[in-house]
């Protein structure tokens, strides 16, 4: 790797070289998936939340054709209010480098980046997958090939229900990526605590899901990514029922528009913003914050058992 191909926040630079725990934070949410200033005020609150609950945050972009992990308040801002920012999963990068552009990274791309700097773990809302449909569009999110060969754990609230949850999950399975869900018998499904799918495994708290990320990469050498689904909050929940009266609408106005590729996730989440009258934002925003509360804590419990093996 180009040792001048990604540029460190100091903070985050600091808290590798120490061992101390971090948590990777996508891009892709202060640019495509709230309107401004909202955005750039999630995420300064997040890297916050990451903060008090006792790591480093490092959200990570590509700005001018430089690989960032870390922001400065200043680059959160340009990428929070400036337009024409790519969206950008991992196939976008070298074309982002080569043309020194500005992207901001999706699930996929910000696994890649923060693997390649040493960081374990990465909090996310919800994560792509097999769309609806993908029987005759093949539409199915890089999201989860990164998972089968990038070592980060992706702490989410599960697969984003605008999507075939079911088809994601065999997925997941056939590329060998473990998938657990935190305090919880049930998938959930991004706004709701369950999706009518028991989960693959069950674990109950960071030290817990710290463990398995041990076992997978330390003790069996595995090189996978792991899926940790983390239910939204219960009171923040909007039931699976409700919410699906308003993706079936949502979907069906996104084939009368013919919209396909990457814009079809924005064009989803926004109607259904739309027709809950901004239920299912308000939903959003708190998984957001608790996945980063969560993942910090597991990053936490990551950092003890790596000093206790190094002593």
């Amino acid at each position: 790797m180009n040792p001048n191909l990604i540029t460190l926040l100091p903070a985050v630079a600091e808290a590798l070289a120490a061992g101390t725990p971090v948590v990777a934070l996508e891009s892709t949410i202060i640019s495509h998936g709230l309107p401004y200033p909202q955005n750039v005020e999630l995420a300064t609150e997040v890297e916050a939340i990451v903060r008090a609950n006792g790591a480093t945050p490092a959200t990570i972009a590509v700005i001018d054709g430089q690989c960032l992990v870390g922001l400065s308040p200043q680059q959160l801002e340009r990428l929070a209010s400036e337009q024409g920012v790519v969206k950008a999963t991992t196939r976008d990068l070298p074309w982002l480098l080569a043309s020194k552009r500005t992207g901001a990274t999706t699930v996929a791309s910000t696994m890649k980046l923060a693997s390649m700097v040493g960081i374990k773990v990465f909090a996310t809302g919800g994560i792509g997958g097999v769309h609806r449909g993908a029987a005759t569009s093949f539409d199915i999110s890089a999201d989860l090939t990164e998972m089968a060969v990038t070592p980060v754990a992706v702490i989410s609230a599960g697969v984003k229900s605008i999507l075939d949850i079911r088809l994601t999950l065999e997925r997941l399975e056939t590329l060998g990526v473990p998938v657990v869900v935190n305090g919880s018998d049930d998938f959930p499904s991004f706004y709701s605590r369950t999706s009518g799918l028991p989960a693959p495994r069950r674990l109950d708290g960071p030290a817990a899901l710290a463990q398995m990320m041990w076992s997978a990469w330390t003790d069996l050498g595995l090189t996978c990514g792991i899926s940790i689904a983390n239910p939204i909050p219960v009171e923040h929940e909007i039931p699976a029922a409700e919410i699906a009266t308003f993706i079936d609408e949502a979907l069906a106005d996104l084939d009368a528009k013919g919209i396909t590729g990457q814009d079809v996730t924005p064009f989803l989440l926004k109607r259904v913003v739309e027709g809950t009258g901004g239920r299912s934002l308000v939903a959003n925003l708190a998984l957001v914050r608790n996945n980063a509360a969560t993942a910090a804590q597991v990053a936490v419990e990551y950092a003890i058992l790596r000093r206790v093996e190094l002593r």
